[in-house]
């Protein structure tokens, strides 16, 4: 499916159930999307039934649709708690002002004012690109095992890109559908946001990676969200964890001499960073730097004008 966006597609996956269709991930909420769903109805499903819709994550990308497909075919919404609960969360944001909390965060990471203008201006937007969830879901868990068709396919929960991130692992068939979690050729983003400023996400996602790797057989063949299915999970595992681990040391060596957040970004990006990405960015430096203070090596203190500064212990 397109995505209005930089990073343009998703692959989104179909699993013959019965008589009828069971879906992982639905698209962004756009018209585009709805309508090469609509084909998809009448095409390759043959105007059979969605038996449920799973979620993997909470981002618009792959929840976007699903309150409209699960209203449609009448079915369940199939998602992880944590996951459920904050994409409502941040879809109740919608047409609300900046809270203070969410102005201070990126003051403290450092943001100029043009940037802090940008996040009052674009506040509330998630919700945007998803389409109204149901009132109630059905709670899908880690370990948790469930029959689509003549397979089974059984949960393992991933963190530190989203708080509770769902992919499912088909043993029989050697297939893993792994959402944001693996990607072959990205790294997925990984970000402090104001709702939790003391989180270490980035942490969670180094220790998911070492789980996924130890769990995973070599061979298996992914499903990833973005790019093309592969193999070789293992190496691209340890690839992930070394790319944040390298980025790690090179932001530890810059905070030598005190930083701020937004002073960050030549340890840990190589593309250029711009207004459309800043935000982005910020959160990632940010994830790293929490990172680092929670491994007891760097040490965090605020000016007199609430600006943090970031120094090598």
């Amino acid at each position: 499916m397109r995505l209005p966006m930089q990073l343009n597609h998703i692959n989104l996956w179909l699993l013959e159930d019965a008589d009828g269709w069971t879906i992982v991930d639905t698209g962004i909420r756009d018209e585009v999307t709805r309508e090469a769903w609509e084909k998809l109805f009448v095409g390759p499903m043959r105007n059979r039934p969605l038996k449920r819709v799973i979620v993997t994550h909470l981002h618009p990308d792959h929840v976007g649709l699903a309150g409209w497909l699960v209203r449609r075919f009448g079915v369940q919404l199939w998602m992880t708690r944590t996951d459920y609960l904050l994409c409502r969360n941040l879809a109740a944001d919608t047409g609300e002002e900046a809270p203070p909390e969410g102005i201070r965060f990126y003051k403290a990471a450092g943001f100029p004012d043009d940037q802090l203008e940008n996040y009052r201006t674009r506040f509330g937007g998630f919700g945007k690109g998803v389409y109204h969830l149901p009132n109630a879901y059905r709670r899908i868990e880690e370990g948790e095992k469930i029959a689509i068709g003549n397979r089974i396919w059984e949960i393992v929960v991933g963190r530190g890109h989203a708080p509770e991130h769902a992919c499912l692992w088909c043993r029989e068939e050697n297939l893993f559908i792994s959402g944001d979690q693996i990607l072959p050729r990205i790294s997925s983003n990984v970000s402090l946001f104001p709702t939790e400023p003391e989180a270490n996400p980035l942490q969670e996602w180094i220790d998911s990676c070492r789980k996924l790797k130890t769990l995973l057989p070599a061979d298996i063949l992914v499903l990833p969200s973005h790019n093309e299915p592969f193999r070789g999970v293992k190496l691209r595992l340890q690839e992930l964890i070394d790319g944040h681990e390298t980025g790690l040391e090179k932001l530890l060596t810059l905070c030598e001499e005190p930083k701020r957040a937004v002073d960050c970004f030549p340890a840990l990006f190589r593309a250029k960073i711009t207004s459309g990405n800043y935000g982005m960015a910020t959160g990632e430096s940010l994830a790293h730097l929490n990172c680092l203070r929670a491994r007891g090596l760097i040490a965090r203190e605020a000016d007199s004008m609430g600006v943090d500064w970031y120094t090598r212990k």
